[in-house]
């Protein structure tokens, strides 16, 4: 723990950089790093974003914990194109440094788990969206009381469903618009092509829905990135998680 209570970032191998001057291009802005960088260790990678949530920010990745230790003593405060860089570990391992490290079997795994913490993220996002009741102010309240009210207008829930999109990730997934002329044992084929498939369930009397198991989570994910909006016999099909 900090001084100020909070809990530090172990130390690993990838440098977090921020307060980086945003109107650099990011060519410019990778040279410089690492011209500034490689003093301290061997450069396995360097990741630069312009999308807007990334902008100002860098990940210099060495291929030793300490050299990126060093670098961070080093180099705290540097003053890059006008402005002091801000260093500390980076909070995850980079997906060069956990290649090098368990290989690829260990990369697959890393990177279906950052998926699924994605989806976990934006599910709990569009959830809390649609439950979260409008803010009503002193004077929003006099409004609506000086409304006149409507006749025959059903009343509506006080919470929204969560888009299929941003459901919360399981191990059954939910798919549908499939084409009539892809049978059980089509689509069985299809999504036992994944890791850990357990079985596909029809719907008896309704064509084009069916649900496919898998033992794991990361089984399901794996298909459902994969498999979401690809078009089979010219028809584009829906996988979602299945809805608790």
């Amino acid at each position: 723990m900090s001084d100020n209570g909070e809990t530090e970032t172990p130390p690993n191998a990838t440098v977090y950089v921020r307060n980086l001057d945003e109107r650099t291009k990011i060519p410019a802005l990778i040279v410089a790093l690492r011209e500034i960088f490689e003093e301290y260790g061997n450069i396995v990678d360097i990741i630069a974003k312009k999308s807007v949530r990334r902008k100002g920010q860098a990940f210099v990745v060495y291929d030793s914990i300490e050299s990126a230790q060093e670098a961070i003593d080093e180099l705290q405060g540097f003053d890059l194109f006008g402005q002091q860089m801000t260093l500390d570990f980076a909070k995850t391992k980079s997906d060069a440094t956990v290649k090098r490290e368990g290989g690829e079997e260990a990369f697959e795994a890393h990177k279906k788990h950052r998926l699924a913490e994605k989806e976990r993220k934006q599910a709990f996002e569009a959830a809390k969206a649609t439950v979260a009741p409008p803010k009503r102010t002193a004077d929003s309240e006099s409004t609506f009381a000086d409304r006149p009210a409507k006749a025959n207008k059903p009343a509506q829930s006080a919470g929204g469903l969560v888009p299929d999109e941003y459901l919360p990730v399981n191990k059954i997934l939910f798919v549908r618009d499939l084409p009539e002329d892809y049978g059980t044992d089509a689509v069985t084929s299809i999504f036992s092509r994944f890791p850990g498939f357990k079985e596909l369930r029809t719907v008896p009397g309704r064509a084009g829905i069916a649900f496919a198991e898998y033992e794991t989570e990361d089984g399901a994910i794996a298909a459902r990135s994969s498999m979401n909006g690809i078009e089979l016999s010219g028809q584009s099909i829906k996988v979602t998680y299945q809805r608790q």
